[in-house]
């Protein structure tokens, strides 16, 4: 009896031109419904094989070397509200052991850390909400957009009636123009939700690229209540989770913002979030806690998802913590050290476990940061003054951050918690320069050694203050930045009317 296959050519595609042909023959002709004879069909096969498979053989070992497709990533951003750089128990600088609380314990929040980076040297874009939100929106300033200011507080901030300076008059509402990051994924596939407080204007989220929101919320919360801290911080949670599991259903990647609202009130909190000795505690460390809690369900969902490994998963936070924000001078209100220096940890693929990097980063980083990371080649929006962190994120050491402008500026010029009155910041290398709109005065830092701002060395070193209020007045006169003006009614025999130290009214954020 035969073989099942015929061997009359040794060649390598003689013997693969027989099993084809053979599973051919045994198939049967499809046409005609009868076996052929192999005989013809195997003589006509050789004269044609060495060709063909010199051109198959090729593709095939092409797309053997090809990579598999790769899944688009997801993102979710949880924007804290005024937790200060050393508010929570990661320590954000690995070097400077006080960059941690002493009081506070946040284990998920250093599960985040362990699994991926933090930036000891990550700087929001303003000292107040309204402005830092829509820095992270846009990757955009917020002397750019014209949104240097809180609505809560422009009574008081207009209100300087014998302040040395009338502050400008700026907006609090995003312009309909300006391209999201929501909007910006939206078009590459993605679906999107912000949940939590929206605070950048009146105009439904759904405007600005997002498919599912909370509305346009204030502090107030979807209730509009004066404590929506922390009912609204597990209802949020709760339907970013909802949305999660909904675009795994569909196939689909998503961006999801979970933005939390300012601690007010302690009552409502979970159980399991206060220390073991004192469940019952309603300070300030309560908050934290809550955050932790939140923030542990949240990582536990993905993780029952599925999608854990291919979810970028980022925290920070809009401000410092209002009061004081060991070891950096300063708050919430102020363009010091602990108003602009905050908590920022990101985990996900590709991203080294466990790292600390020492560049410099900022809310406008977390646009492009995010549009590169999701794989997306085309230009970014006209006007992007961040920079994509990627470099730094897949070397922490040798990471490099290519920018178009190398200072940092936070434009501040209202009256708010800072007994200087509204000013101005840039930061350049290891220097600092402040300016105070009132007297005209600078004062300058160096940071890298005195993050506590305890030494102004304008004095010192007039050159340095030269060069570095030389970089701010271009920069703001770039962006067209309101500035403020003198006030003609100013009497210095009567007492300022501007709030200082302190607003006034009900709380801002």
């Amino acid at each position: 009896m035969n073989p099942p296959f015929f061997v009359e050519n040794t060649s390598w595609h003689g013997h693969l031109a027989h099993v084809l042909l053979d599973c051919y023959a045994w198939a049967g002709c499809p046409c005609h419904g009868s076996r052929p004879s192999r005989k013809p069909l195997i003589d006509g096969f050789y004269r044609v094989a060495p060709s063909l498979f010199a051109l198959i053989i090729p593709l095939i070992f092409l797309a053997a070397s090809l990579p598999l497709a790769a899944k688009p990533p997801n993102f979710v951003v949880v924007l804290g509200e005024g937790h200060g750089w050393s508010s929570t128990s990661v320590q954000m600088d690995d070097a400077v052991p006080s960059s941690k609380s002493a009081d506070v314990v946040t284990p998920n929040l250093e599960t985040l850390a362990q699994g991926g980076m933090r930036f000891a040297n990550f700087y929001a874009a303003s000292p107040r909400c309204t402005p830092s939100r829509a820095a992270i929106f846009t990757g955009k300033s917020p002397a750019a957009l014209h949104m240097t200011f809180v609505g809560e507080g422009k009574a008081d901030n207009r209100g300087a009636a014998n302040g040395r300076v009338i502050p400008p008059d700026c907006s609090i509402e995003l312009p309909a123009g300006e391209t999201t990051i929501a909007e910006f994924l939206k078009a590459d596939g993605y679906a999107t939700a912000h949940f939590g407080k929206w605070h950048v204007g009146r105009a439904d989220p759904s405007l600005h690229g997002f498919d599912e929101s909370d509305g346009p919320t204030n502090n107030g919360g979807p209730e509009n209540v004066p404590h929506p801290h922390p009912k609204q911080l597990f209802g949020m949670t709760e339907r970013g989770m909802d949305f999660m599991a909904r675009q795994v259903k569909a196939g689909k990647p998503f961006y999801l913002q979970l933005s939390h609202y300012a601690f007010r009130h302690a009552e409502g909190g979970r159980r399991e979030a206060a220390k073991p000795e004192d469940s019952a505690s309603q300070d300030p460390a309560q908050a934290e806690a809550d955050l932790d809690v939140a923030f542990g369900v949240l990582l536990k969902k993905l993780a029952g998802l599925g999608i854990a490994a291919n979810t970028y998963v980022i925290f920070t936070t809009d401000h410092g913590s209002p009061g004081r924000n060991p070891p950096l001078a300063g708050g919430k209100g102020t363009v010091s050290e602990g108003g602009l220096r905050v908590p920022f940890i990101i985990r996900g693929p590709g991203i080294q476990p466990g790292t600390c990097s020492h560049v410099r980063a900022e809310d406008e980083d977390i646009f492009p940061t995010i549009a590169a990371l999701a794989g997306i080649t085309r230009a970014l929006p006209v006007g992007i003054e961040g920079s994509s962190l990627t470099a730094v994120l897949h070397d922490a050491d040798k990471g490099v951050v290519k920018r178009p402008r190398e200072e940092f500026v936070v434009h501040f010029p209202h009256y708010d918690k800072d007994s200087a009155g509204p000013a101005s910041a840039i930061l350049l290398g290891d220097f600092k320069l402040v300016r105070i709109y009132e007297t005209g005065a600078l004062r300058l830092y160096n940071i890298a050694q005195d993050p506590g701002e305890r030494r102004d060395l304008a004095a010192e070193m007039p050159e340095k203050s030269k060069e570095l209020n030389a970089r701010l007045t271009a920069y703001l006169d770039s962006v067209r930045a309101q500035m403020p003006v003198p006030n003609p009614n100013y009497d210095p025999s009567k007492p300022a009317d501007a709030p200082r130290g302190g607003g006034k009214g009900r709380p801002q954020s």
